[in-house]
């Protein structure tokens, strides 16, 4: 294997005729390279990828690539190395068809391996917030670090690593749905602000159905959360009679119920999370006039 002290390929040297390579800079073959098992990030768009082999293609490769030098394999007697950061340019790289890339080699430990490739995806914005809660979850179990050691050394405040390590909670219906960008960050987490599972899905469903804002989510969950603690406080007087009515209502009318009883009566309370939730309920209890 050839590594050359050269410019960026087809990146700086090309764009800028004369231009001093940086000290440390040099090209190995992409084949050379392997990829970061502490990758953070796992989520890579083929249509983002695609995009970025043509601008290579034409350009070069213009940021380098960070590696650490591993052992050389026996086919190949040379040194090999392992992604630090970059992964997402090397992957272009090859589906451009470059045989080799620029890389800046230094020597790291597996924390600083992951801790590197967690801040360069950070500052570039290229992690979705599970990727960045994941990252920061195996740094803590890993290695050992605290959510304060974790904050200081990717730049961020205490705050949001806790907020982003909170996210980790959801049932997985509502990651999927995190991942898949039917709803934003700000809708799952107002959706933490509800312990049980059944209620998170329910508002859910009610904002992909009904498009709510995450004003309106944090809303809707504030509701929620307090008709919850006034449901358990009534939960623990109610009699088995009152609960078997209240699951057959709920049965019948596929949503949730709640039944208060009192001396001189009581009230029948019907919860519905969307229009369409609403409609259905009408169209069960009155029918067509």
């Amino acid at each position: 294997m050839s590594s050359k002290r050269r410019g960026l390929g087809k990146g700086l040297g090309a764009l800028i005729p004369g231009a001093e390579v940086p000290l440390g800079l040099i090209e190995v073959r992409v084949d050379d390279i392997t990829a970061n098992p502490r990758q953070p990030r796992y989520d890579v768009s083929s249509e983002s990828l695609q995009e970025l082999a043509a601008s290579i293609r034409e350009y070069g490769v213009l940021q380098p690539l960070i590696v650490t030098e591993i052992e050389p394999t026996e086919a190949t007697g040379g040194p090999r190395y392992q992604l630090i950061a970059g992964e997402r340019r090397w992957r272009a790289a090859m589906l451009a068809g470059l045989e080799v890339v620029p890389v800046l080699v230094k020597e790291t430990t597996p924390q600083e391996t992951l801790e590197l490739a967690l801040v360069e995806n950070i500052q570039r914005a290229d992690l979705n917030p599970l990727e960045e809660a994941n990252a920061y979850r195996q740094l803590m179990e890993e290695f050992g670090l605290t959510q304060e050691q974790v904050a200081e050394r990717v730049g961020r405040s205490r705050v949001s690593v806790t907020n982003a390590l909170r996210l980790l909670r959801l049932p997985e219906e509502i990651k999927d749905a995190l991942l898949s960008n039917r709803i934003s960050e700000g809708h799952a987490r107002a959706l933490l602000g509800l312990t049980e599972e059944h209620l998170q899905l329910r508002v859910l469903r009610a904002i992909e159905k009904g498009g709510l804002s995450v004003r309106q989510t944090e809303e809707l969950v504030r509701r929620l959360a307090a008709g919850a603690q006034v449901q358990k406080k009534a939960a623990a007087q109610q009699t088995p009679e009152t609960r078997a009515l209240e699951d057959r209502f709920a049965r019948a009318l596929g949503t949730k119920v709640n039944l208060y009883r009192s001396k001189r009566g009581g009230k029948l309370v019907i919860h519905f999370f969307s229009e369409e939730e609403l409609q259905t309920l009408y169209d069960r209890i009155v029918g067509e006039e």
